[in-house]
């Protein structure tokens, strides 16, 4: 098949139904408009019988074009539908296998010829989705027939540990994914993962590559049985015991490895001044002691290997920390200013690694580190000066540096239009900031471990909530977008009052009436009353008056299209706050379930 043409062997002898062969995967035909071929030099393919090719998509669209050759005839290849559809197709179909191997490896054909299978299904091409299937199959039975699947006559597989050749050690190979799977119930079978991990091996693959080939095996079947998440994740903790200790060890020898090797991570993360040095002053081996290493084998997959990408403190990418290390870092610095310190540190130990409590994701990034910064969420209010507003924007990048996300009262400042004193000019009011604060969030990330986290909270009442709606649409002027910030409206009850009884909502811009943005409920009322009869009497020129629906019919209809900006209440929120003696609340955070007062010389 696959292989076949790739190596010169004949296909024209098979039936007409054989232009439909994904063996046309393997010619050396290119089709017109095919990526370059550098484009996917980390990706290989495994052939049938064990050979190492090069990732091309193009051959991809050629076996594609002859399968709908096959089904309708030679005059579907001057179609200009039918070649689109077979690009479409190859696109699909590449995004697919890419997405399983994000950092590039192999491919066994098979799997390629799965995916074409069901991008064919997918897309409604279910007749030459048959013809392609039925003839893989014919083909299956032919190779059957003829010996090929035999692989008793073949050489033994050779792999490549610490730069040298030597025989893969398939019985060990075996003693891992057994181990892996021991104790997970009847359905979770090692003998499923051995063979689809033999199956995407080649002669002279990197141990590490092995290795690797048996966690993607054991993932992809997960789906089959959630069994099999638990074995994918003892398999990527070898992998990440080879990588930290050092060769191989087996779970009932990593008790005893936990208690020698954590007082030397301790230490190493301090020489590479990772970790507090008050770290050093615990007794190490008393809490070394204390670890339990069967504790390792709670972890599913994703849960272990998000630890590993985003939570595992590394050096220069290599991991240095542990699973029941990583927790009792954690625990070591939340106990650094108890009395009995080693005491409540086994304590805290205890309950995290136990998961009966786990701590948010800036706690368990930086706890123990130098710069333990431990809480999720801050809110902030920004005032309406320059100087106030680099600030808020200085301090949301500090913030975030350290994993901290952010909730950003943004009223204050004044609307587009206002009159600026200082150059007697006009403001161009919250927007352009707005867009400035997205870009800082997505140029300081978390710690470079996770997306900034932003969001901006406006009062309903200011004169641009209009274009404050607007921020996530995909539609319109970029510069007056952010992508990828959140946004929230901030409502009084008045303006619901209005939207129930069908009457009038007027936006101010708070130069022009400051004192709203510190008042809810009776008081707020009676203020805004009382700039609305201003306005009626002609002495505030900047203002917008409309029907209260149709601004809440905006919202909801933004809230439907782009999930922003959300909806919040604010008197609900300062009416039932147990702080309304030390200040007003103005914004919420990321998860609108934070709601402290805040003001231009208050973080909460």
């Amino acid at each position: 098949m696959l292989h076949e043409a790739a190596t010169g062997q004949a296909t024209a002898s098979l039936s007409p139904l054989s232009s439909a062969s994904p063996a046309a995967f393997g010619s050396d035909a290119t089709a017109a408009g095919a990526p370059a071929l550098t484009t996917y030099h980390a990706y290989q393919i495994i052939r049938r019988n064990g050979a190492v090719v090069s990732f091309e998509p193009s051959k991809i669209a050629v076996a594609l074009m002859k399968a709908f050759l096959a089904v309708h005839g030679t005059s579907g290849a001057a179609s200009a539908s039918v070649r689109e559809t077979v690009e479409q197709l190859t696109q699909n179909v590449v995004r697919a296998l890419l997405r399983s191997r994000p950092s590039g490896g192999t491919f066994h054909i098979e799997d390629v010829q799965d995916q074409v299978e069901l991008g064919l299904m997918r897309s409604g091409h279910h007749e030459v989705a048959r013809a392609y299937v039925l003839y893989r199959e014919r083909r299956a039975q032919e190779r059957a027939a003829q010996g090929e699947a035999a692989r008793a006559a073949e050489p033994q597989l050779m792999v490549v540990d610490g730069g040298e050749r030597r025989p893969l050690d398939l019985a060990a190979l075996k003693s891992l994914i057994a181990s892996a799977c021991e104790n997970l119930g009847a359905d979770v079978k090692p003998e499923p993962v051995l063979a689809e991990t033999q199956r995407n091996l080649y002669d002279g693959v990197a141990i590490d590559e092995v290795y690797k080939a048996a966690i993607l095996a054991a993932r992809t079947l997960i789906e089959k049985d959630p069994g099999y998440s638990r074995a994918t994740a003892r398999l990527l903790l070898h992998t990440i015991r080879r990588e930290i200790i050092g060769g191989e060890v087996t779970q009932a020898e990593m008790q005893a490895k936990y208690a020698e090797y954590f007082p030397g991570y301790i230490k190493k993360g301090i020489q590479a001044e990772l970790l507090d040095e008050k770290l050093g002053q615990y007794d190490l081996a008393k809490l070394g002691a204390a670890l339990k290493a069967d504790r390792d084998l709670q972890f599913d997959y994703l849960g272990l290997q998000t630890l590993y990408d985003r939570y595992f403190l590394h050096i220069e990418d290599t991991r240095i920390e542990m699973p029941q290390a990583f927790f009792m870092r954690v625990a070591m610095g939340l106990a650094l200013n108890e009395i009995d310190r080693e005491t409540r540190a086994i304590e805290f130990y205890e309950v995290l690694s136990s998961f009966d409590f786990m701590s948010s994701t800036p706690t368990l990034f930086n706890s123990g580190t130098r710069r333990s910064q431990l809480s999720s969420c801050y809110l902030t209010t920004v005032s309406d000066d320059l100087d106030g507003i680099y600030e808020a924007l200085k301090e949301n990048a500090l913030l975030s540096k350290f994993a901290g996300g952010l909730g950003n009262d943004w009223t204050p400042v004044r609307a587009l239009g206002s009159h600026i004193k200082g150059t007697n000019g006009k403001s161009q009011g919250v927007v352009p900031f707005l867009k400035v604060v997205n870009d800082t969030a997505v140029a300081v990330n978390q710690g470079g471990k996770r997306k900034g986290a932003v969001c901006a909270y406006l009062e309903s009442w200011h004169l641009d909530i209009e274009e404050f709606l607007d921020l996530r649409k995909n539609t319109g002027d970029d510069r007056r977008r952010t992508h990828d910030m959140n946004t929230a409206n901030w409502i009084p009850d008045l303006f619901m009052k209005r939207v129930i009884e069908g009457g009038h909502w007027t936006l101010f811009s708070p130069s022009t009436c400051p004192d709203l943005h510190d008042k809810f409920g009776k008081a707020f009322e009676e203020a805004y009353v009382g700039y609305e009869n201003k306005v009626d009497r002609g002495e505030l020129k900047l203002y917008k008056r409309m029907p209260a629906k149709d601004l809440w019919r905006k919202m909801l209809s933004m809230l439907f299209e782009t999930g922003h900006p959300w909806i919040t209440f604010k008197d609900a929120c300062n009416l039932r706050s147990p702080q309304q003696h030390v200040g007003v609340v103005h914004s919420s955070n990321l998860c609108t379930e934070i709601t402290l007062n805040t003001n231009d010389s208050e973080i909460a």
